[in-house]
């Protein structure tokens, strides 16, 4: 006994451990950690203190290139203006980065002309994304929010890396602006794409837990082969899919793993078969359920055999062999259940709600109640074995909080979910990171292209 309590006792030690009292990283703790930093917190206000030594983008003497914009009418009697005298009323020079060559910078100087017909002085304007006396322009933006945000190079890191690559100063603060300008841009780009993802056939959905500001939030995903919607909620469950807004309006068949909150919207589902693969070994593994090694084997040979047919070009799998699938899954459900210890005659505490069962039992509850979910690739093709569409397309937020630990604010969080819906989407259609954020500096993002599947 002594030897079990102490044994107990080293588990209970080893799970006690994360990273703020080991030498764990922080990348370890998981979502349920509370996050405990050894740092305390500073009476100064974030941003740029007293006596710091600012970064200001000067105007250049010698300019690359002059673009001169003349009015070309009178503004006031719409007469030409064409021969009429003019003089330089102000220049604003931009600094824009090469889209062939990342390295090489060009600064233009536009400088706004006046002319005077009669008593009336009519003024040119500058071109669109002009709108500062010193200013960078849409390519180096781009670059700077494509490092931050995509590559999820730290946010010092990034402005370090931009000096060394285009010689630019670049403030941290500024790249922060940049952020919540291309996420405010790209808002109706987001929502046309939850759109499109709710006028779909089919889409994936999952989520997983991230922090933000310390505490614990969640990060949803819904997602087809060429769409990416992400968006972050305090809950996890169906208050949040609500407020995203596009299960409620969804009708085609979606794809996700077990969890009962998608299991309330009335469209068709499908239930990941990879999910179900890991269960069933574990099961076999930690509780020697011969039943889930076999329906393990099973949902791999079904799933190899519907990658077969598809290579063919087949829209299901032929009838009598989708009835022998069918009939060894009831054939090992049966021998499931038939394995299960009888339900204990000990007296039950009683509790509301469902009473405690065996992971095997739960699971072979899953298997039989969701047949038809489970089994629903088979008869068409063209629904996958898996979720991990939405897996892949989350998989960077996760790869963002073992590098950052937690977003800071709930502003920082919507910007990276609306940067990365629409990355992700320009990524699967075929797009150039960079062009497409550039577009969207010079405030026309690229348009959403729609597929039914």
């Amino acid at each position: 006994m002594g030897h079990v309590l102490a044994r107990l006792r080293e588990v209970e030690g080893q799970l006690a451990k994360d990273s703020h009292n080991s030498s764990k990283p922080p990348s370890s703790d998981g979502p349920g950690r509370k996050s405990r930093s050894q740092r305390h917190r500073s009476e100064r206000k974030t941003g740029g203190q007293p006596g710091h030594t600012g970064r200001t983008l000067l105007q250049l003497a010698s300019p690359d290139e002059v673009v001169r914009h003349r009015p070309l009418v009178c503004c006031h009697c719409q007469q030409p203006l064409e021969g009429v005298t003019g003089k330089v009323k102000e220049r604003a020079p931009a600094s824009m980065t090469c889209p062939r060559c990342v390295c090489w910078c060009k600064s233009i100087t536009w400088r706004r002309c006046v002319a005077q017909s009669g008593s009336r002085v009519s003024a040119g304007s500058f071109p669109a994304g002009v709108e500062a006396p010193t200013q960078y322009g849409p390519n180096l933006r781009a670059l700077a929010v494509y490092l931050h945000q995509y590559q999820l190079v730290p946010l010092a890191r990034t402005c370090e890396l931009l000096g060394d690559l285009c010689d630019c100063q670049l403030p941290e603060g500024t790249l922060t602006a940049w952020i919540q300008q291309a996420a405010q841009t790209l808002e109706p780009t987001v929502e046309r794409i939850a759109d499109w993802i709710s006028a779909s056939r089919l889409q994936h959905g999952d989520e997983t837990g991230i922090r933000v500001g310390g505490k614990l939030h969640w990060m949803h995903v819904n997602s087809t082969r060429w769409l990416t919607h992400l968006a972050w909620h305090a809950k996890r469950g169906k208050k949040a899919l609500e407020t995203i807004g596009i299960w409620p309006r969804f009708e085609g068949r979606g794809m996700h793993d077990r969890f009962s909150s998608y299991d309330k919207y009335p469209c068709q589902h499908s239930v990941c078969g990879a999910h179900l693969v890991r269960d069933c070994l574990y099961l076999y593994e930690h509780d020697q359920q011969v039943w889930a090694l076999e329906m393990h084997d099973l949902l791999l040979e079904m799933h190899a055999a519907a990658s077969e047919w598809r290579q063919r070009d087949a829209p299901c799998i032929p009838a009598i062999e989708r009835e022998e699938w069918v009939v060894r899954y009831f054939e090992i459900l049966a021998a499931g259940f038939a394995a299960q210890p009888p339900p204990t005659t000990e007296a039950v505490p009683k509790r509301r709600g469902r009473q405690k069962q065996s992971a095997a039992k739960n699971l072979l509850d899953d298997l039989l109640r969701r047949a038809e979910q489970v089994l629903a690739f088979l008869d068409d093709l063209a629904i996958p074995f898996t979720n991990n569409q939405a897996e892949r397309d989350l998989w960077m937020v996760k790869v963002q909080q073992k590098i950052a630990g937690t977003f800071r604010s709930e502003v920082g969080t919507t910007a990276f979910c609306h940067i990365r819906s629409y990355l992700s989407t320009m990524r699967k259609q075929g797009h150039r990171m960079l062009t497409a954020l550039a577009a969207v500096f010079a405030g026309k993002p690229l348009p959403v292209a729609w597929a039914p599947g």
